[in-house]
């Protein structure tokens, strides 16, 4: 099968789906070792979940960049759309429930005259 690919904020995922029993792998080691928090475990099994293809397909990941919440997001992006193009019969629900769609929010760039993104500095009256 041809890799797919996930983004979210600075990560970036490369996902290839095989036939096999379930086990999810990142960077060569097994999903519950890379992301210990049971939250990201839960973003990352949704799409199989909601397709019902959960002991159907193996997954080897590669995921650079970004923190751990934003690979598990890209890693999601690349997992349905690996399942929607495996079988076009999954493509439905997973474009339903928004697994589909890249989410666009990122981290707003800092702006010159001011502390931050939209924190100004101090003003004082006198």
């Amino acid at each position: 099968m041809k890799p797919a690919t996930g983004r979210r904020k600075e990560a970036v995922a490369k996902v290839l789906l095989q036939p096999g029993s379930g086990v999810i792998r990142v960077n060569g080691r097994v999903m519950e070792s890379y992301f210990p928090r049971l939250a990201l475990q839960a973003i990352i099994r949704e799409p199989l979940v909601l397709t019902q293809t959960l002991s159907r397909f193996d997954c080897a990941a590669e995921v650079v960049g970004g923190g751990l919440a934003g690979q598990a997001g890209a890693l999601r992006l690349g997992l349905a759309r690996a399942l929607a193009a495996s079988d076009q019969a999954l493509r439905p629900p997973l474009r339903k429930s928004g697994l589909l769609t890249r989410d666009p929010r990122a981290r707003e760039r800092k702006k010159y005259g001011q502390k931050g993104a939209r924190k100004r500095f101090q003003w004082t009256k006198r």
